[in-house]
């Protein structure tokens, strides 16, 4: 973690020593006019010290001019030039009309001035980004227009961007001293819209902090918890990776390679982000421990690993070779895994110099403010800048700004799948993409028009989740037209936010007529499918806030009502004491644990718990039970030595169990199945059960070999009607199926 706050130098009187700090920042870079940046300085200290003396500062405490130079500062880390200095010292003084940007102007020039108010245009996202709920955003045109006008500035100059990171960056850093609300206002911001955008321009610790300091808050507990392990382990661990680092120089020295070496902090949300994903406790976490090595060139690399995979043995399946295959936004280095000294896992990276700089500094490591050709930037650079330009021409195209904050989290998750166009061109697109949404992201018009897909050669449903390396052919038709059901997320073929607001966008231009008359087709269907009858739709419509059925129906043709919610609202006015699933009609409510105890067992009724004494497992351990004779449940850590006994000797005795909390209700519900019969059709079925994480109670099967037809009804436990819809979906689009349906009892 970066030092949160510096200190500076103090003239007798208490103040900032401004002479002194310019010289630290002139040993750091290179101003080239130190008088201006001095003037810069004075001019922000002099507004700060009137608004104090007028007691009209913008915050309790706050200094204009502190947070002018502590965004400096940031920015002297970017090696940015001295006109964005010099535009971070004056920002706060403008944008709290301490000082009018046509004073700026005329004494520091249209550069300067030009820079601030890009950032100015910046800040628009802070009022359309909901403090609560988090990429939630608003939709008038004004609106619209401040995001546009953000995304222009952006691709005109990214040091606008840059400067309104570094701003960010100190507000989250100061927080600590605001109230509540504004804390975990200004972390939801930042985590949701500034950390990956420093991740989408390579920026690497500036997204590390943001990431790190609104976890912080978003999350305090859980950071506090794995800051405290990872402190209590830390002289160790440092121990560890020092014997580590010396071996490893030897063999390098031995082989010719000049490389240094040091450990590499393991950032704290980062490991919280691997446990919730991989389900894992923090002594699973490997890479805590973990190394750097910067070589001078590429070759050296290869070379370096090949000594790291010599001295130690290699993890299979934890091996990334970023250099062949860069990621997103440029990034480049080798990843490994062996199993260090003391058979500890470590991790190695091995990068050179220049790679290790575009690692920190991304997008800024290719910016040369000064006399720069555009035939002088580099791939890396109009990679990401065209990426904002795709972004801002999708706003701009559906005048929506609905999917903004999703496009950004989207486009920086880090489970990506790389798939080849017919061209070979690669496409990026998010895990679980479908060939619907490589379409539309190929072209607008081949998402409308696409009705089958081929995958190397061979045709795959449209809900088919692409993998990477896979070649991508989208079979088209000539009269572009994208299907309704694409807009049913229980069915699975759109999983992009951007494809999902081009179908909803096309829906939208058609005739209301037409709306009104696939939505009712639509709603009749899956009120069929989920058994709903003898619903009133005009009260229903006012339900779901329309006024009446025609306007329900042509919200749902439209794209812009779910089914699955109008079925949700329906069944709440058949049924009103329970929601969702009425206990009378699917019988007693059951569930899979003791919800009496801290400890939920699954799959059998009350037992006695208690913890067991060799391991004393504690909440958040990964555990396990064993069934005693005559004393219940003993639960165990189940990395404990006797429970992994216990397991390899006896067993059937072994149990599942979970920490406990209020389980989940779940409901007994028969489903009917009509099909055609055919040769493995109980074996789709079942197969779709086991996938969709439902316990199935029963199931029988009768078939007619006269019109060789087969008939199912399956009880299986839901917790919820859209789980309902989502199964009953999967198993219709399984071969042969007629029909497939809720049964009421």
């Amino acid at each position: 973690m970066v030092k949160v706050r510096e200190d500076y130098a103090l003239t007798k009187d208490g103040h900032i020593d401004i002479e002194c700090w310019v010289n630290k920042i002139q040993a750091q870079t290179n101003l080239e006019d130190v008088d201006q940046f001095r003037r810069a300085c004075e001019k922000s200290a002099e507004i700060d010290l009137q608004a104090f003396r007028e007691d009209r500062l913008w915050a309790p405490g706050a200094s204009s001019f502190r947070t002018g130079i502590e965004m400096a500062q940031v920015l002297v880390e970017l090696h940015l030039d001295q006109a964005s200095l010099v535009a971070a010292i004056l920002y706060r003084a403008v944008r709290e009309e301490r000082v009018a940007l046509a004073e700026i102007r005329r004494e520091f020039g249209d550069e300067v001035a030009g820079l601030i108010d890009g950032v100015q245009q910046m800040a628009a996202i802070s009022s359309i980004h909901h403090p609560l709920k988090g990429n939630v955003l608003g939709q008038s045109e004004g609106q619209l227009d401040n995001v546009r006008k953000m995304l222009v500035t952006m691709i005109d100059d990214v040091r606008v961007a840059l400067i309104k990171l570094a701003e960010r960056t100190c507000a989250i850093r100061a927080v600590k001293d605001v109230s509540p609300d504004k804390r975990m206002r200004v972390a939801r911001e930042v985590f949701d819209i500034y950390a990956p955008l420093a991740h989408r321009l390579g920026i690497g610790h500036i997204k590390w902090e943001l990431e790190d300091l609104s976890f912080r808050y978003l999350h305090e507990t859980a950071y506090k918890k794995i800051a405290k392990l990872l402190d209590e382990k830390r002289l160790d661990r440092e121990g560890y990776i020092k014997r580590a680092l010396e071996t490893l120089e030897t063999e390098l020295k031995a082989a010719n390679i000049k490389g240094e070496l040091a450990g590499r902090a393991k950032h704290i949300y980062s490991i919280w982000r691997k446990m919730r994903r991989k389900g894992i406790d923090f002594s699973q976490v490997y890479d805590v421990r973990a190394v750097r090595i910067l070589v001078p060139d590429v070759r050296d690399c290869y070379a370096a690993l090949g000594i790291v995979h010599s001295l130690w043995r290699h993890i299979p399946n934890e091996f990334d070779d970023y250099i062949a295959s860069p990621k997103e936004n440029g990034y480049q280095s080798l990843h490994t895994a062996v199993i260090g000294p003391e058979g500890k896992v470590v991790e190695v990276q091995i990068r050179t110099h220049k790679m290790h700089e575009e690692a920190e500094l991304g997008v800024c490591a290719h910016w040369l403010y000064k006399g720069m050709d555009k035939g002088n930037k580099s791939a890396g650079y109009d990679a990401k800048i065209n990426w904002l330009r795709q972004v801002l021409e999708w706003q701009e195209e559906l005048g929506d700004l609905s999917g903004l904050v999703d496009q950004l989290r989207n486009d920086v998750t880090p489970d990506r799948v790389y798939v080849f166009t017919p061209e070979g061109h690669v496409v990026d697109l998010p895990q679980g993409a479908t060939p619907v949404d490589f379409a539309y992201r190929v072209h607008t018009e081949v998402g409308h028009a696409c009705r089958g897909a081929r995958l190397n050669g061979r045709i795959v449903p449209l809900t088919y989740p692409l993998k990477t390396g896979d070649q991508v052919f989208i079979l088209t038709s000539n009269n572009p037209a994208p299907s309704r059901d694409w807009l049913n997320s229980s069915l699975g073929y759109i999983q992009t936010s951007r494809a999902r607001a081009k179908v909803t966008h096309w829906f939208k231009e058609q005739d209301r007529d037409r709306n009104i008359a696939d939505g009712r087709a639509i709603l009749e269907d899956e009120f069929k499918r989920l058994s709903i009858y003898d619903v009133d739709l005009n009260d229903l419509a006012v339900k779901v806030n329309h006024r009446n059925s025609e306007d329900m129906f042509a919200a749902v043709g439209a794209g812009d009502l779910k089914p699955t919610h109008v079925a949700n609202a329906a069944q709440q006015m058949i049924e009103p004491r329970v929601h969702q699933l009425d206990l009378k009609l699917s019988g007693n409510r059951a569930t899979p644990y003791d919800t009496e105890s801290d400890i939920q067992i699954q799959g059998v009724g009350k037992l006695k718990t208690q913890v067991a004494k060799c391991c004393k497992p504690l909440p958040g351990d990964p555990i396990g039970g064993y069934i005693t004779v005559g004393r219940g449940v003993t639960v165990h850590r189940q990395d404990c030595l006797t429970f992994l006994h216990l397991r390899e000797y006896e067993p059937n005795r072994i149990i599942e169990v979970n920490w406990g909390g209020k389980p989940e209700a779940v409901y007994p519900v028969d489903i009917e199945i009509e099909a055609y019969d055919r040769s493995g059709l109980l074996r789709d079925i079942t197969m779709v059960l086991s996938t969709s994480r439902s316990n199935v109670l029963a199931l029988s099967t009768m078939s007619n070999p006269n019109d060789n037809t087969a008939m199912m009804t399956v009880t299986v436990e839901i917790s919820s009607l859209e789980q309902l819809a989502r199964l009953l979906a999967q198993i219709r689009n399984l071969p042969n199926i007629l029909e497939v349906r809720r049964k009421r009892r």
